[in-house]
């Protein structure tokens, strides 16, 4: 009976997330906030909380994330307001396929010619508006996009003088990935993880009529290899998931070492970590 009416209140759940309205979202995911540098040529372009970052280089940009539907002018307001134009954007990226990570892409690829490229885990999430979510499914909640390429777990992705290496993250989406590169200011070098976090949406299930096969062993992998790593600076798709607000205020001078916060990252990867742990107990019983 314990297990019935877990079911239960998970599927009430679901159902309530599926047929609220998208309007009605965080403040925080609509609030502007301006765009800044992160470190070298990474650039934060997005909201007060949902996180777009743009990856320079001197052939065109990365462009990771979009925000919701009607970001695109405040995406393209902060990349002008840091001296870069949103027509050179080359390539997109997406750390998530949920539509507040990605409901400006279409408008954005069909703006600016660029290429979508993702995993093969979120790439169908893309091309159907977010329909086949094991999740969020069941209904388009975002412009579907096209993809022109498949990235991979350890490609390094090359455009112009940049270079992205991709690392899968899965749980949190079936393709959710993280981005590394290396920096170098001053004659240091930093390492850079744009981050995405293993975090678990309220309803989603682990073990227990999984939300898709194998979530479980995903969410292992993807923390163990996230405390595996060895980063200086890091951000993820949520400013209020890396610390952004008490790291950097408007109008701050740039510094190389803002965003150093290697203990964070630790820190952040072992608090989901227990929160995973957590749930699988619960769902175990």
């Amino acid at each position: 009976m314990r297990t019935d009416l877990r079911r239960l209140v998970v599927a009430t759940v679901l159902a309530l997330v599926v047929a609220a309205p998208l309007a009605a979202q965080p403040d925080g995911w609509t609030r502007p906030f301006p765009g800044h540098r992160v470190i070298g040529n990474l650039y934060a372009v997005g909201t007060y909380d949902l996180a777009v970052f743009l990856v320079t280089s001197d052939e065109g940009h990365f462009l990771i994330n979009t925000g919701l539907e009607d970001s695109t002018a405040l995406i393209r307001e902060n990349i002008e307001s840091l001296g870069f134009r949103l027509e050179d954007v080359r390539v997109l990226l997406q750390m998530q396929a949920h539509w507040d990570h990605t409901a400006a892409l279409a408008e954005i690829k069909e703006m600016t010619g660029a290429e979508m490229w993702a995993t093969a885990g979120d790439a169908p999430v893309l091309e159907d508006g977010g329909f086949s979510d094991p999740h969020f499914g069941g209904r388009e909640s975002f412009p579907p996009v096209e993809v022109d390429r498949i990235i991979a777990d350890g490609e390094v992705l090359e455009l112009g003088d940049a270079r992205l290496t991709v690392m899968e993250s899965p749980g949190h989406t079936e393709g959710s990935s993280s981005y590394l590169m290396t920096v170098e200011e001053n004659g240091r070098e930093y390492r850079v993880a744009i981050a995405n976090m293993g975090t678990i949406n309220p309803g989603k299930r682990l073990v227990v009529d999984p939300t898709y096969p194998g979530v479980a062993d995903d969410f292992a992998e993807t923390f163990r290899r996230q405390k595996a790593l060895e980063v200086d600076v890091w951000v993820a798709a949520h400013g209020g998931q890396y610390g952004l607000h008490d790291k950097f205020e408007r109008g701050q001078a740039y510094h190389p070492d803002t965003f150093v916060d290697p203990d964070g990252f630790l820190a952040a990867v072992e608090r989901l970590e227990n929160l995973y742990l957590e749930q699988l107990a619960e769902e175990r019983r």
